[in-house]
């Protein structure tokens, strides 16, 4: 695998998990569903999966890159399966709207699954690192590299703003029932 399909892959791995990300604003903004605390924590595996693409994109592919996406992974993967075993037993009830037939932390997992599939894949191919030995960051290649890279940048600032909101300084409701900063803040005037 040449270094520049590896980031084409990488860019868009990292579409990939914008688009996941971008379900979930789209479910918590218009439907007001707002994400449970095991939620935000899967959110935050999804972020750290996108930090370890973007690495690729900014300094070319590196195992240790691929191994922070392989950690986020199996972060995310397990708090999702915590979730689903939370709520597998009947009469315990669910969190969130279905979504084709599953709720959002199931996506979450078969989405974990399968970023640790596709990196486990990705790291078998060594032609990819030959190219670049510099540890400088050298932000050229395509411009889907490039939107990418700031759409995932712009997605993890936005989970970082929305669970501030949701949170406030403190721990998270669960479950929660609105911004408790915003609230807070209203209040106070």
């Amino acid at each position: 695998m040449t270094p520049d399909l590896s980031r084409n892959l990488n860019a868009l791995g990292t579409l990939a998990v914008s688009l996941v990300l971008l379900l979930a604003y789209i479910y918590q903004l218009t439907l007001y569903e707002l994400p449970c605390p095991l939620c935000l924590l899967q959110r935050v595996g999804f972020v750290a999966v996108g930090v370890g693409l973007g690495l690729n994109l900014l300094y070319g592919a590196r195992p240790r890159h691929y191994a922070l996406m392989l950690i986020a992974a199996l972060f995310g993967i397990s708090v999702s399966v915590r979730q689903i075993l939370l709520h597998i037993v009947p009469g315990t009830g669910h969190y969130g709207s279905p979504v084709l037939g599953y709720h959002y932390y199931t996506w979450a997992a078969i989405c974990f699954f399968l970023i640790l599939l596709g990196t486990a894949i990705m790291l078998m191919f060594d032609r990819q690192y030959a190219d670049d030995t510099s540890d400088q960051p050298r932000f050229g290649g395509s411009t889907l590299a490039k939107a990418a890279f700031f759409i995932m940048l712009g997605l993890a600032a936005l989970n970082a703003i929305s669970t501030l909101l949701e949170c406030g300084p403190g721990i998270c409701a669960d479950p929660p029932t609105d911004y408790k900063l915003i609230d807070e803040l209203g209040t106070n005037n």
